[in-house]
This record gives C-alpha cells, sequence and structure tokens, in this order.
C-alpha cells in the first residue's frame, strides 16, 4: 500500500515563501512520479508542478518562476521512500489553497495538463495561506 504524506503548509505574508513537503513510501509500487495539486474554496483541483523518476519537472503556467518542485536526494537509495519538496516564492494571495501530494504510476503521466485519473495515491492535503 503506498502512503503519501504532505507537511510545510502554513500561513504567509504576500511576498513571501512556504516549502512542502512529500514523502511517498514504497517506491517500488511506482516509477517516482509525484505530482502537487491545489484546491481553493469553490474552485476545482488543479495541477500545480510534477516530476517524474528522471527528475524532470513541469509545471503549471501560473506557478512558472515562482515555484520549484524538486526530489530529495539526500536519502539513502536502500530506501523505500521518496521524498519532494515544492519551494514556493513569491506567494499571493491567490496561491492560498489546500495543497495535494499525488503519486502516479508511468512517468509519461507527470506531463501537463495532468489528469487525476493517473494518480491513485493521495495525501491528506497541507493547508496554504496567503494574507494580503
Amino acid at each position: 500500500q503506498v502512503q503519501v504524506m504532505e507537511s510545510g503548509g502554513g500561513s504567509v505574508q504576500a511576498g513571501g515563501s512556504l516549502r512542502l513537503s512529500c514523502t511517498s513510501s514504497v517506491k517500488t509500487y511506482h516509477e517516482g512520479c509525484l505530482a502537487w495539486f491545489r484546491q481553493a474554496p469553490g474552485k476545482e483541483r488543479e495541477g500545480v508542478a510534477s516530476i517524474d523518476s528522471e527528475r524532470r519537472t513541469s509545471y503549471a503556467n501560473f506557478v512558472k518562476g515562482r515555484f520549484t518542485i524538486s526530489r530529495d536526494d539526500s536519502i539513502s537509495k536502500d530506501d523505500a521512500r521518496i521524498i519532494i519538496h515544492l519551494q514556493m516564492n513569491n506567494l499571493n494571495p491567490g496561491d492560498s489553497a489546500m495543497y495535494y501530494c499525488a503519486a502516479c504510476t508511468l512517468d509519461i503521466q507527470t506531463m501537463f495538463p495532468l489528469d487525476e485519473k493517473h494518480f491513485p495515491y493521495w495525501g491528506q492535503g497541507t493547508r496554504v495561506t496567503v494574507a494580503s
């Protein structure tokens, strides 16, 4: 059973930064492709950024130049977990949402636009609030 867990959400002033982290267990269940989605109140969930097993990254247009997704390669290769981060800079109130980490099963599924049906493993989400 794959488990996905997010951390690092919180409240920040406009222009500030936050770093989200996601830990996915049992990497043998998937290639190591992961993505961040977000959902603001009253809005549909949308893809934010993705990274595949080769560390190739993709971003939604509305975060390009502000957000960076990366994989933590400091952990041991024998470790069954995959850890990724989402560094979010120059945040604005429009970025306020619940942020979800999700794991897909094939690298090609990290191409935008992301399709949620290709992501069978989801975390519970972490909330980001940006005050104006």
